[in-house]
């Protein structure tokens, strides 16, 4: 088997369910295998993988284990000569696997391989590429100058060697994975991808950011931006050091106080509410359901020529490939009052996030 895609949920059922369906798309030509490892959901996730998609490997974690061990259960499972890390608030285009693993083939000493990934309105995520967090790096980022901690030597359409990649899409032979021991487990949540890259680094390997291809994802789903995802964050922060820098007791303190004046220091988003007034529906078809549920106006694409301030685009996945919607995202993020949402294949809801520090909106129909 060439490839294993592991997916670790928990509590994003919906989202969950467009991921899977953009990934079995993206497999249709490789040999390859879906494993959702599920952290005790106390949505309905597992029962909606069961029904609508039997043929996916459904592993039922009793106790929410994080996401390093979570992980690692997974890969432990997996078949295949490549496994990629998968984040199940993603969308990924039909032609991604096919592309990144072409991509390896022709890499030596090769690590883990990512993307260009993009938020739910359309921008670029720049945690796609970084650079180790050295202390300079993460200090100033802290302060607001993140020049040095992400990998600005590539732009964010361009492929080439970087240091650290996301967890939310990790691309790696299976056997380098086991090699340097996966995710390391204390971690419960963030910094262990990391910690994964820079250990690949230590092993001589290499990592690549590869830009020409993008996936959305809906940054917020997974995790939200709260006073725990921080104590979360700089916890890992400090783990890492402690594992991969710690010098003398000094300096060691001088660390975890930076970081601890971070934490309480730390500016928290405000998340500002769009009053929409119009809805329109990116498709070839009119859906009478989603319009009555709305109760506002739905337009087809072809009976709009400009879109304005308090619009909310629609895209159908029914007529329109994963590709077409996120380039499409891309495309429209240019104009930074519009927001989108997708109606999944076969599906009876429409979903997205216009902002990574709360939940994105579900709409059932």
């Amino acid at each position: 088997m060439k490839l294993s895609v592991i997916i670790l949920n928990y509590n994003v059922r919906y989202f969950l369910e467009l991921c899977l369906k953009s990934v079995q798309a993206a497999i249709h030509q490789i040999d390859a295998e879906i494993i959702v490892v599920d952290n005790n959901s106390e949505d309905d996730s597992c029962q909606m993988v069961r029904t609508f998609f039997p043929e996916v490997t459904l592993i039922q974690n009793k106790e929410n284990y994080g996401f390093s061990k979570g992980n690692n259960i997974g890969v432990r499972q997996a078949k295949g000569e490549y496994i990629c890390i998968l984040n199940p608030d993603t969308v990924v285009p039909e032609d991604v696997f096919i592309n990144l693993l072409k991509s390896c083939e022709s890499r030596s000493k090769l690590g883990a391989v990512g993307c260009k990934l993009i938020d739910g309105v359309g921008r670029f995520l720049p945690e796609s590429k970084r650079n180790v967090p050295v202390i300079k790096a993460s200090f100033k980022k802290m302060m607001g100058n993140s020049k040095l901690y992400y990998a600005n030597h590539l732009e964010e359409n361009e492929e080439g060697e970087i240091d650290v990649l996301v967890g939310a899409f990790m691309l790696m032979k299976k056997k380098v994975y086991d090699e340097v021991g996966g995710f390391d487990e204390d971690y419960f949540m963030y910094g262990e991808d990391i910690d994964l890259s820079f250990k690949l680094l230590k092993e001589g390997y290499q990592n690549y950011y590869y830009g020409k291809t993008s996936i959305l994802h809906f940054k917020g789903e997974s995790t939200l931006k709260d006073r725990l995802y921080a104590k979360r964050f700089y916890g890992a922060m400090q783990i890492f050091y402690k594992k991969h820098f710690r010098q003398n007791l000094l300096f060691d303190a001088l660390v975890w106080f930076g970081i601890q004046m971070a934490y309480f220091f730390r500016k928290i988003p405000k998340r500002s509410v769009k009053k929409i007034n119009r809805y329109i529906l990116l498709s070839k078809r009119h859906n009478e359901k989603l319009q009555s549920k709305l109760l506002n106006n739905i337009f087809l694409e072809k009976e709009i020529s400009n879109f304005e301030k308090s619009d909310e685009l629609i895209f159908d996945a029914n007529v329109l490939t994963h590709k077409e919607i996120i380039s499409s995202i891309e495309k429209y993020s240019k104009n930074n009052s519009l927001t989108f949402k997708i109606l999944p294949n076969k599906a009876s809801f429409i979903l997205g996030s216009d902002t990574a520090i709360s939940r994105g909106e579900i709409i059932e129909f």
